[in-house]
């Protein structure tokens, strides 16, 4: 029959489990991008740590301009735009710049929060998980799901989803923060600058206030 085969772990556990620093951190990015637990933030920083190792060592090429060097090195910085985690006039040294967060950006569960399909990226993983939420014609229910840049705009309710109406409790409550964000930037675009009267008229009123060596007021 041969010899069995068992499947291994895609990621790297931490070297040292009690480092509060690390932590912290974790439970940081954890919290903010609404994930299920600390494994998830492994694979990003071994997915991370796999294309730098990559980077770094085409920097160290002699010669990367010509030949299979530059092959390589096109091939790695288109598969990182196709993926949506470079530009396309990144170079090696952009890759070096990336984080686990950009990492974690790319996941559905994100991009469905980032489209404004949910009003929190913990909703947005009950969306994903519940099957409300497709790529295209294809139903995807893997919040982890690695979304390319072609899928990022064909992100989508199903069309079998029930929050296709628009009169949808969470419709309705995604629609109340986009009116609500909409309404901060218009408050802050109409802000009126301060005028030289204006700021002349605050200097008199804090040149006649009480001072606090006076005491203040009798």
């Amino acid at each position: 029959m041969g010899e069995p085969k068992f499947s291994r772990p895609k990621f790297d556990t931490p070297p040292h489990p009690w480092k509060k620093a690390r932590i912290e951190e974790e439970h940081l990015i954890q919290a903010n991008h609404g994930l299920k637990n600390m494994r998830e933030i492994w694979k990003a920083k071994s997915q991370l740590r796999r294309h730098r190792r990559q980077a770094m060592r085409l920097i160290g090429m002699v010669d990367t301009t010509e030949g299979h060097g530059m092959r390589e090195m096109d091939d790695l910085l288109r598969s990182l735009h196709h993926k949506g985690l470079i530009t396309k006039e990144a170079s090696l040294d952009d890759i070096l710049s990336l984080s686990a967060e950009d990492i974690l950006n790319r996941r559905l569960q994100a991009q469905v929060y980032y489209k404004g399909l949910a009003c929190s990226l913990k909703q947005a993983r009950q969306l994903v998980t519940h099957g409300h939420i497709c790529i295209g014609d294809q139903k995807v229910t893997i919040p982890s799901y690695p979304v390319t840049r072609d899928e990022e705009e064909i992100i989508q309710y199903h069309p079998s989803s029930e929050l296709n109406n628009p009169d949808h409790d969470i419709r309705k409550a995604i629609d109340g923060r986009r009116e609500m964000a909409e309404y901060a930037v218009d408050e802050d675009e109409v802000d009126p600058e301060a005028t030289k009267p204006f700021a002349d008229e605050v200097a008199e009123a804090a040149a006649a206030a009480p001072s606090a060596e006076d005491g203040g007021e009798a």
